[in-house]
């Protein structure tokens, strides 16, 4: 027991698409429980990451960023589903990359209501060659929006993330943990396990059939130490499912495979992973379908 006063609360992780939010989210927990692909608006749900650092706990929130591509009912419940993560957050993270602010970073800076406590990562740091384009930067910020902090962060070089966890531990309002210390996602390994065959989808494939697809667990249970997951993968047409399965379903195991690797990595032991390929043609636009898809 402590007598220091502890604090908790919630963060939101915002940004324009493919910025980093999701890789950001991953190395402050220490673990990879969102998904990352060079394509943007890859993230469908509400991510919530939990980092406990001493006195304070911050249960980040990484958001689905508003979709504008593949107009279905998915993309209106996604865009439903970031509005209702922002209400009720403590503070946010606004992620921009280092050296350059776009008009999408403006008009994401345009939506915050006065009073809000806003800190601004520039991320990547590890990729800007001229670090003398930060000061420019930093002072047009600091114009734009009374940021309670703008701290330069690489995550994939692990650079400026304590900096940044203090400013928001700052901004925490008091009041006890809600979870443990190892915990480190709200998420249960169902839900996690989806999210890793998703990403292999995105990573392994071309730019149109990963937005046409979902993934749903049909089957998880434990049997000892294995992990015992039947999944299924629904697209919308037959053409989509040829290109899922590869000649000879040489790119599904590849897919399945590189899933499995990762599971296994984050549950601490092992995985038999079954994937299947099915067509529902209209499961987008479909209320029932993606209730049961979780979205």
């Amino acid at each position: 027991m402590t007598d220091a006063v502890q604090r908790c609360g919630h963060v939101a992780i915002v940004g324009r698409p493919n910025v980093g939010k999701s890789t950001l989210l991953n190395r402050l927990v220490g673990a990879r429980i969102s998904i990352t692909s060079a394509k943007a608006q890859t993230t469908r749900h509400r991510i919530t990451g939990i980092l406990t650092r001493g006195d304070a706990q911050i249960l980040f929130v990484d958001t689905p960023g508003f979709q504008t591509l593949h107009r279905s009912r998915l993309n209106t419940r996604m865009n439903a589903a970031v509005t209702q993560s922002l209400a009720g957050i403590d503070a946010v993270v606004l992620v921009l990359e280092a050296g350059r602010t776009v008009p999408a970073d403006r008009a994401v800076i345009r939506l915050f209501p006065s009073g809000a406590s806003v800190v601004a990562a520039l991320s990547k740091l590890d990729q800007l060659k001229d670090r003398d384009a930060l000061l420019p930067q930093m002072a047009e910020l600091a114009a734009l929006f009374p940021f309670a902090a703008i701290v330069p962060v690489s995550a994939e070089k692990d650079r400026g993330l304590d900096a940044l966890v203090e400013e928001l531990k700052k901004l925490l309002p008091e009041g006890p943990h809600v979870h443990d210390e190892d915990e480190i996602t709200d998420r249960d390994e169902r839900f996690l396990a989806a999210e890793f065959v998703r990403e292999k989808i995105f990573r392994l494939l071309g730019e149109e059939l990963p937005y046409a697809s979902a993934v749903a667990i049909d089957r998880f249970v434990h049997e000892g130490a294995m992990r015992r997951i039947h999944a299924t993968v629904y697209v919308e047409r037959e053409n989509q499912r040829a290109i899922l399965l590869g000649a000879g379903g040489a790119k599904m195991k590849e897919i399945a495979s590189s899933a499995r690797t990762d599971m296994e990595r984050l549950f601490g032991g092992p995985v038999f992973l079954e994937v299947w390929v099915r067509v529902k043609r209209g499961w987008a636009d479909d209320d029932a379908q993606l209730s049961r898809l979780g979205y």
